[in-house]
């Protein structure tokens, strides 16, 4: 049970990097290896290839990075990236390109590795920003991450027994992940898990709190919301998941969700939280998956 719903976790590790004044760059914001995350490959030199190869100037090793992947150029509009033929394409802000300009803040997406173009006069605050994003955001799905969640909740504990509101946390994981994978990719793994997640964005309050709480895993923090309300939500979600249409490449891709629900307890500290939840998400994998099981 458990292999099957684990995935890759990619931890955040403190970039140990300074930034040259005025180079534009790309900067790696999501990585299969943790060592790779915020290492900043200048643009002073273009054309810069990038590819799994030795001989490009970014290389990237991944059985989903091409030999030779792609190329930046420098043109009479600024920056330009083509694809070179890729097996798996070239991605600006999730659209699949063959040549395209860039733009301040364009994400990259090569492979399992994200980059963002940066650029401009402002070079050092955009580095310094984006490294501060990569500590709370996880690059791919542009939810919040476990470290995140983890300080709102404790926070959230608080409050409620402050006030004596009620406080429910829904666990979300998509079914057969690793099935998805197998048959058709980690990218399109990737793309199923980014469109799930904001899809459930989508539908959440702005009080909600919503992450990424590891591998193909959603917590969501629901304040002033009791098990009753909190059960209602999360079969909104399964159903807004099941109904949903997942097309990576023309080949469409069939989705669904299981959630546990839990309602905070007085007696209880965040990690007895979490696993109330979490042990309901199981319980609800047990029952047959896609369907909603509260504590």
């Amino acid at each position: 049970m458990e292999s099957e719903i684990k995935t890759r976790v990619t931890p955040y590790s403190e970039a140990q990097i300074s930034i040259d004044g005025g180079q534009d760059c790309l900067v790696v914001i999501y990585a299969p290896s943790s060592n790779q995350l915020g290492k900043r490959f200048s643009l002073h030199e273009a054309p810069v290839r990038i590819g799994r190869g030795a001989e490009n100037d970014v290389v990237l090793l991944s059985d989903s990075v091409s030999r030779r992947h792609a190329r930046i150029d420098v043109r009479a509009n600024g920056y330009c990236i083509a694809d070179t033929h890729s097996t798996n394409g070239t991605y600006v802000n999730d659209e699949l390109v063959d040549d395209q300009p860039l733009e301040r803040g364009d994400q990259i997406k090569i492979g399992d590795t994200i980059m963002k173009f940066l650029s401009g006069a402002d070079l050092e605050s955009q580095y310094h920003e984006t490294i501060y994003r990569m500590t709370i955001t996880d690059g791919l799905t542009e939810l919040h991450n476990k470290r995140y969640f983890v300080e709102q909740l404790d926070r959230e504990l608080s409050r409620a027994a402050r006030h004596r509101r009620p406080l429910t946390m829904i666990m979300c994981d998509i079914d057969h992940f690793k099935a998805v994978n197998d048959e058709f990719g980690h990218l399109a793994g990737d793309h199923v898990l980014k469109e799930v997640a904001q899809l459930v964005k989508a539908r959440l309050r702005p009080d909600d709190v919503i992450a990424r709480y590891g591998g193909e895993e959603l917590a969501v923090i629901l304040p002033e919301t009791d098990l009753s309300g909190g059960v209602l939500i999360a079969n909104e979600l399964r159903e807004l998941i099941a109904t949903a249409s997942f097309l990576f490449e023309d080949e469409e891709i069939d989705v669904t969700i299981s959630c546990g629900v839990a309602q905070l307890d007085s007696a209880w500290r965040s990690h007895d939280f979490v696993k109330a939840a979490d042990g309901q998400l199981y319980e609800a994998k047990r029952a047959g998956r896609n369907r909603v099981c509260p504590a």
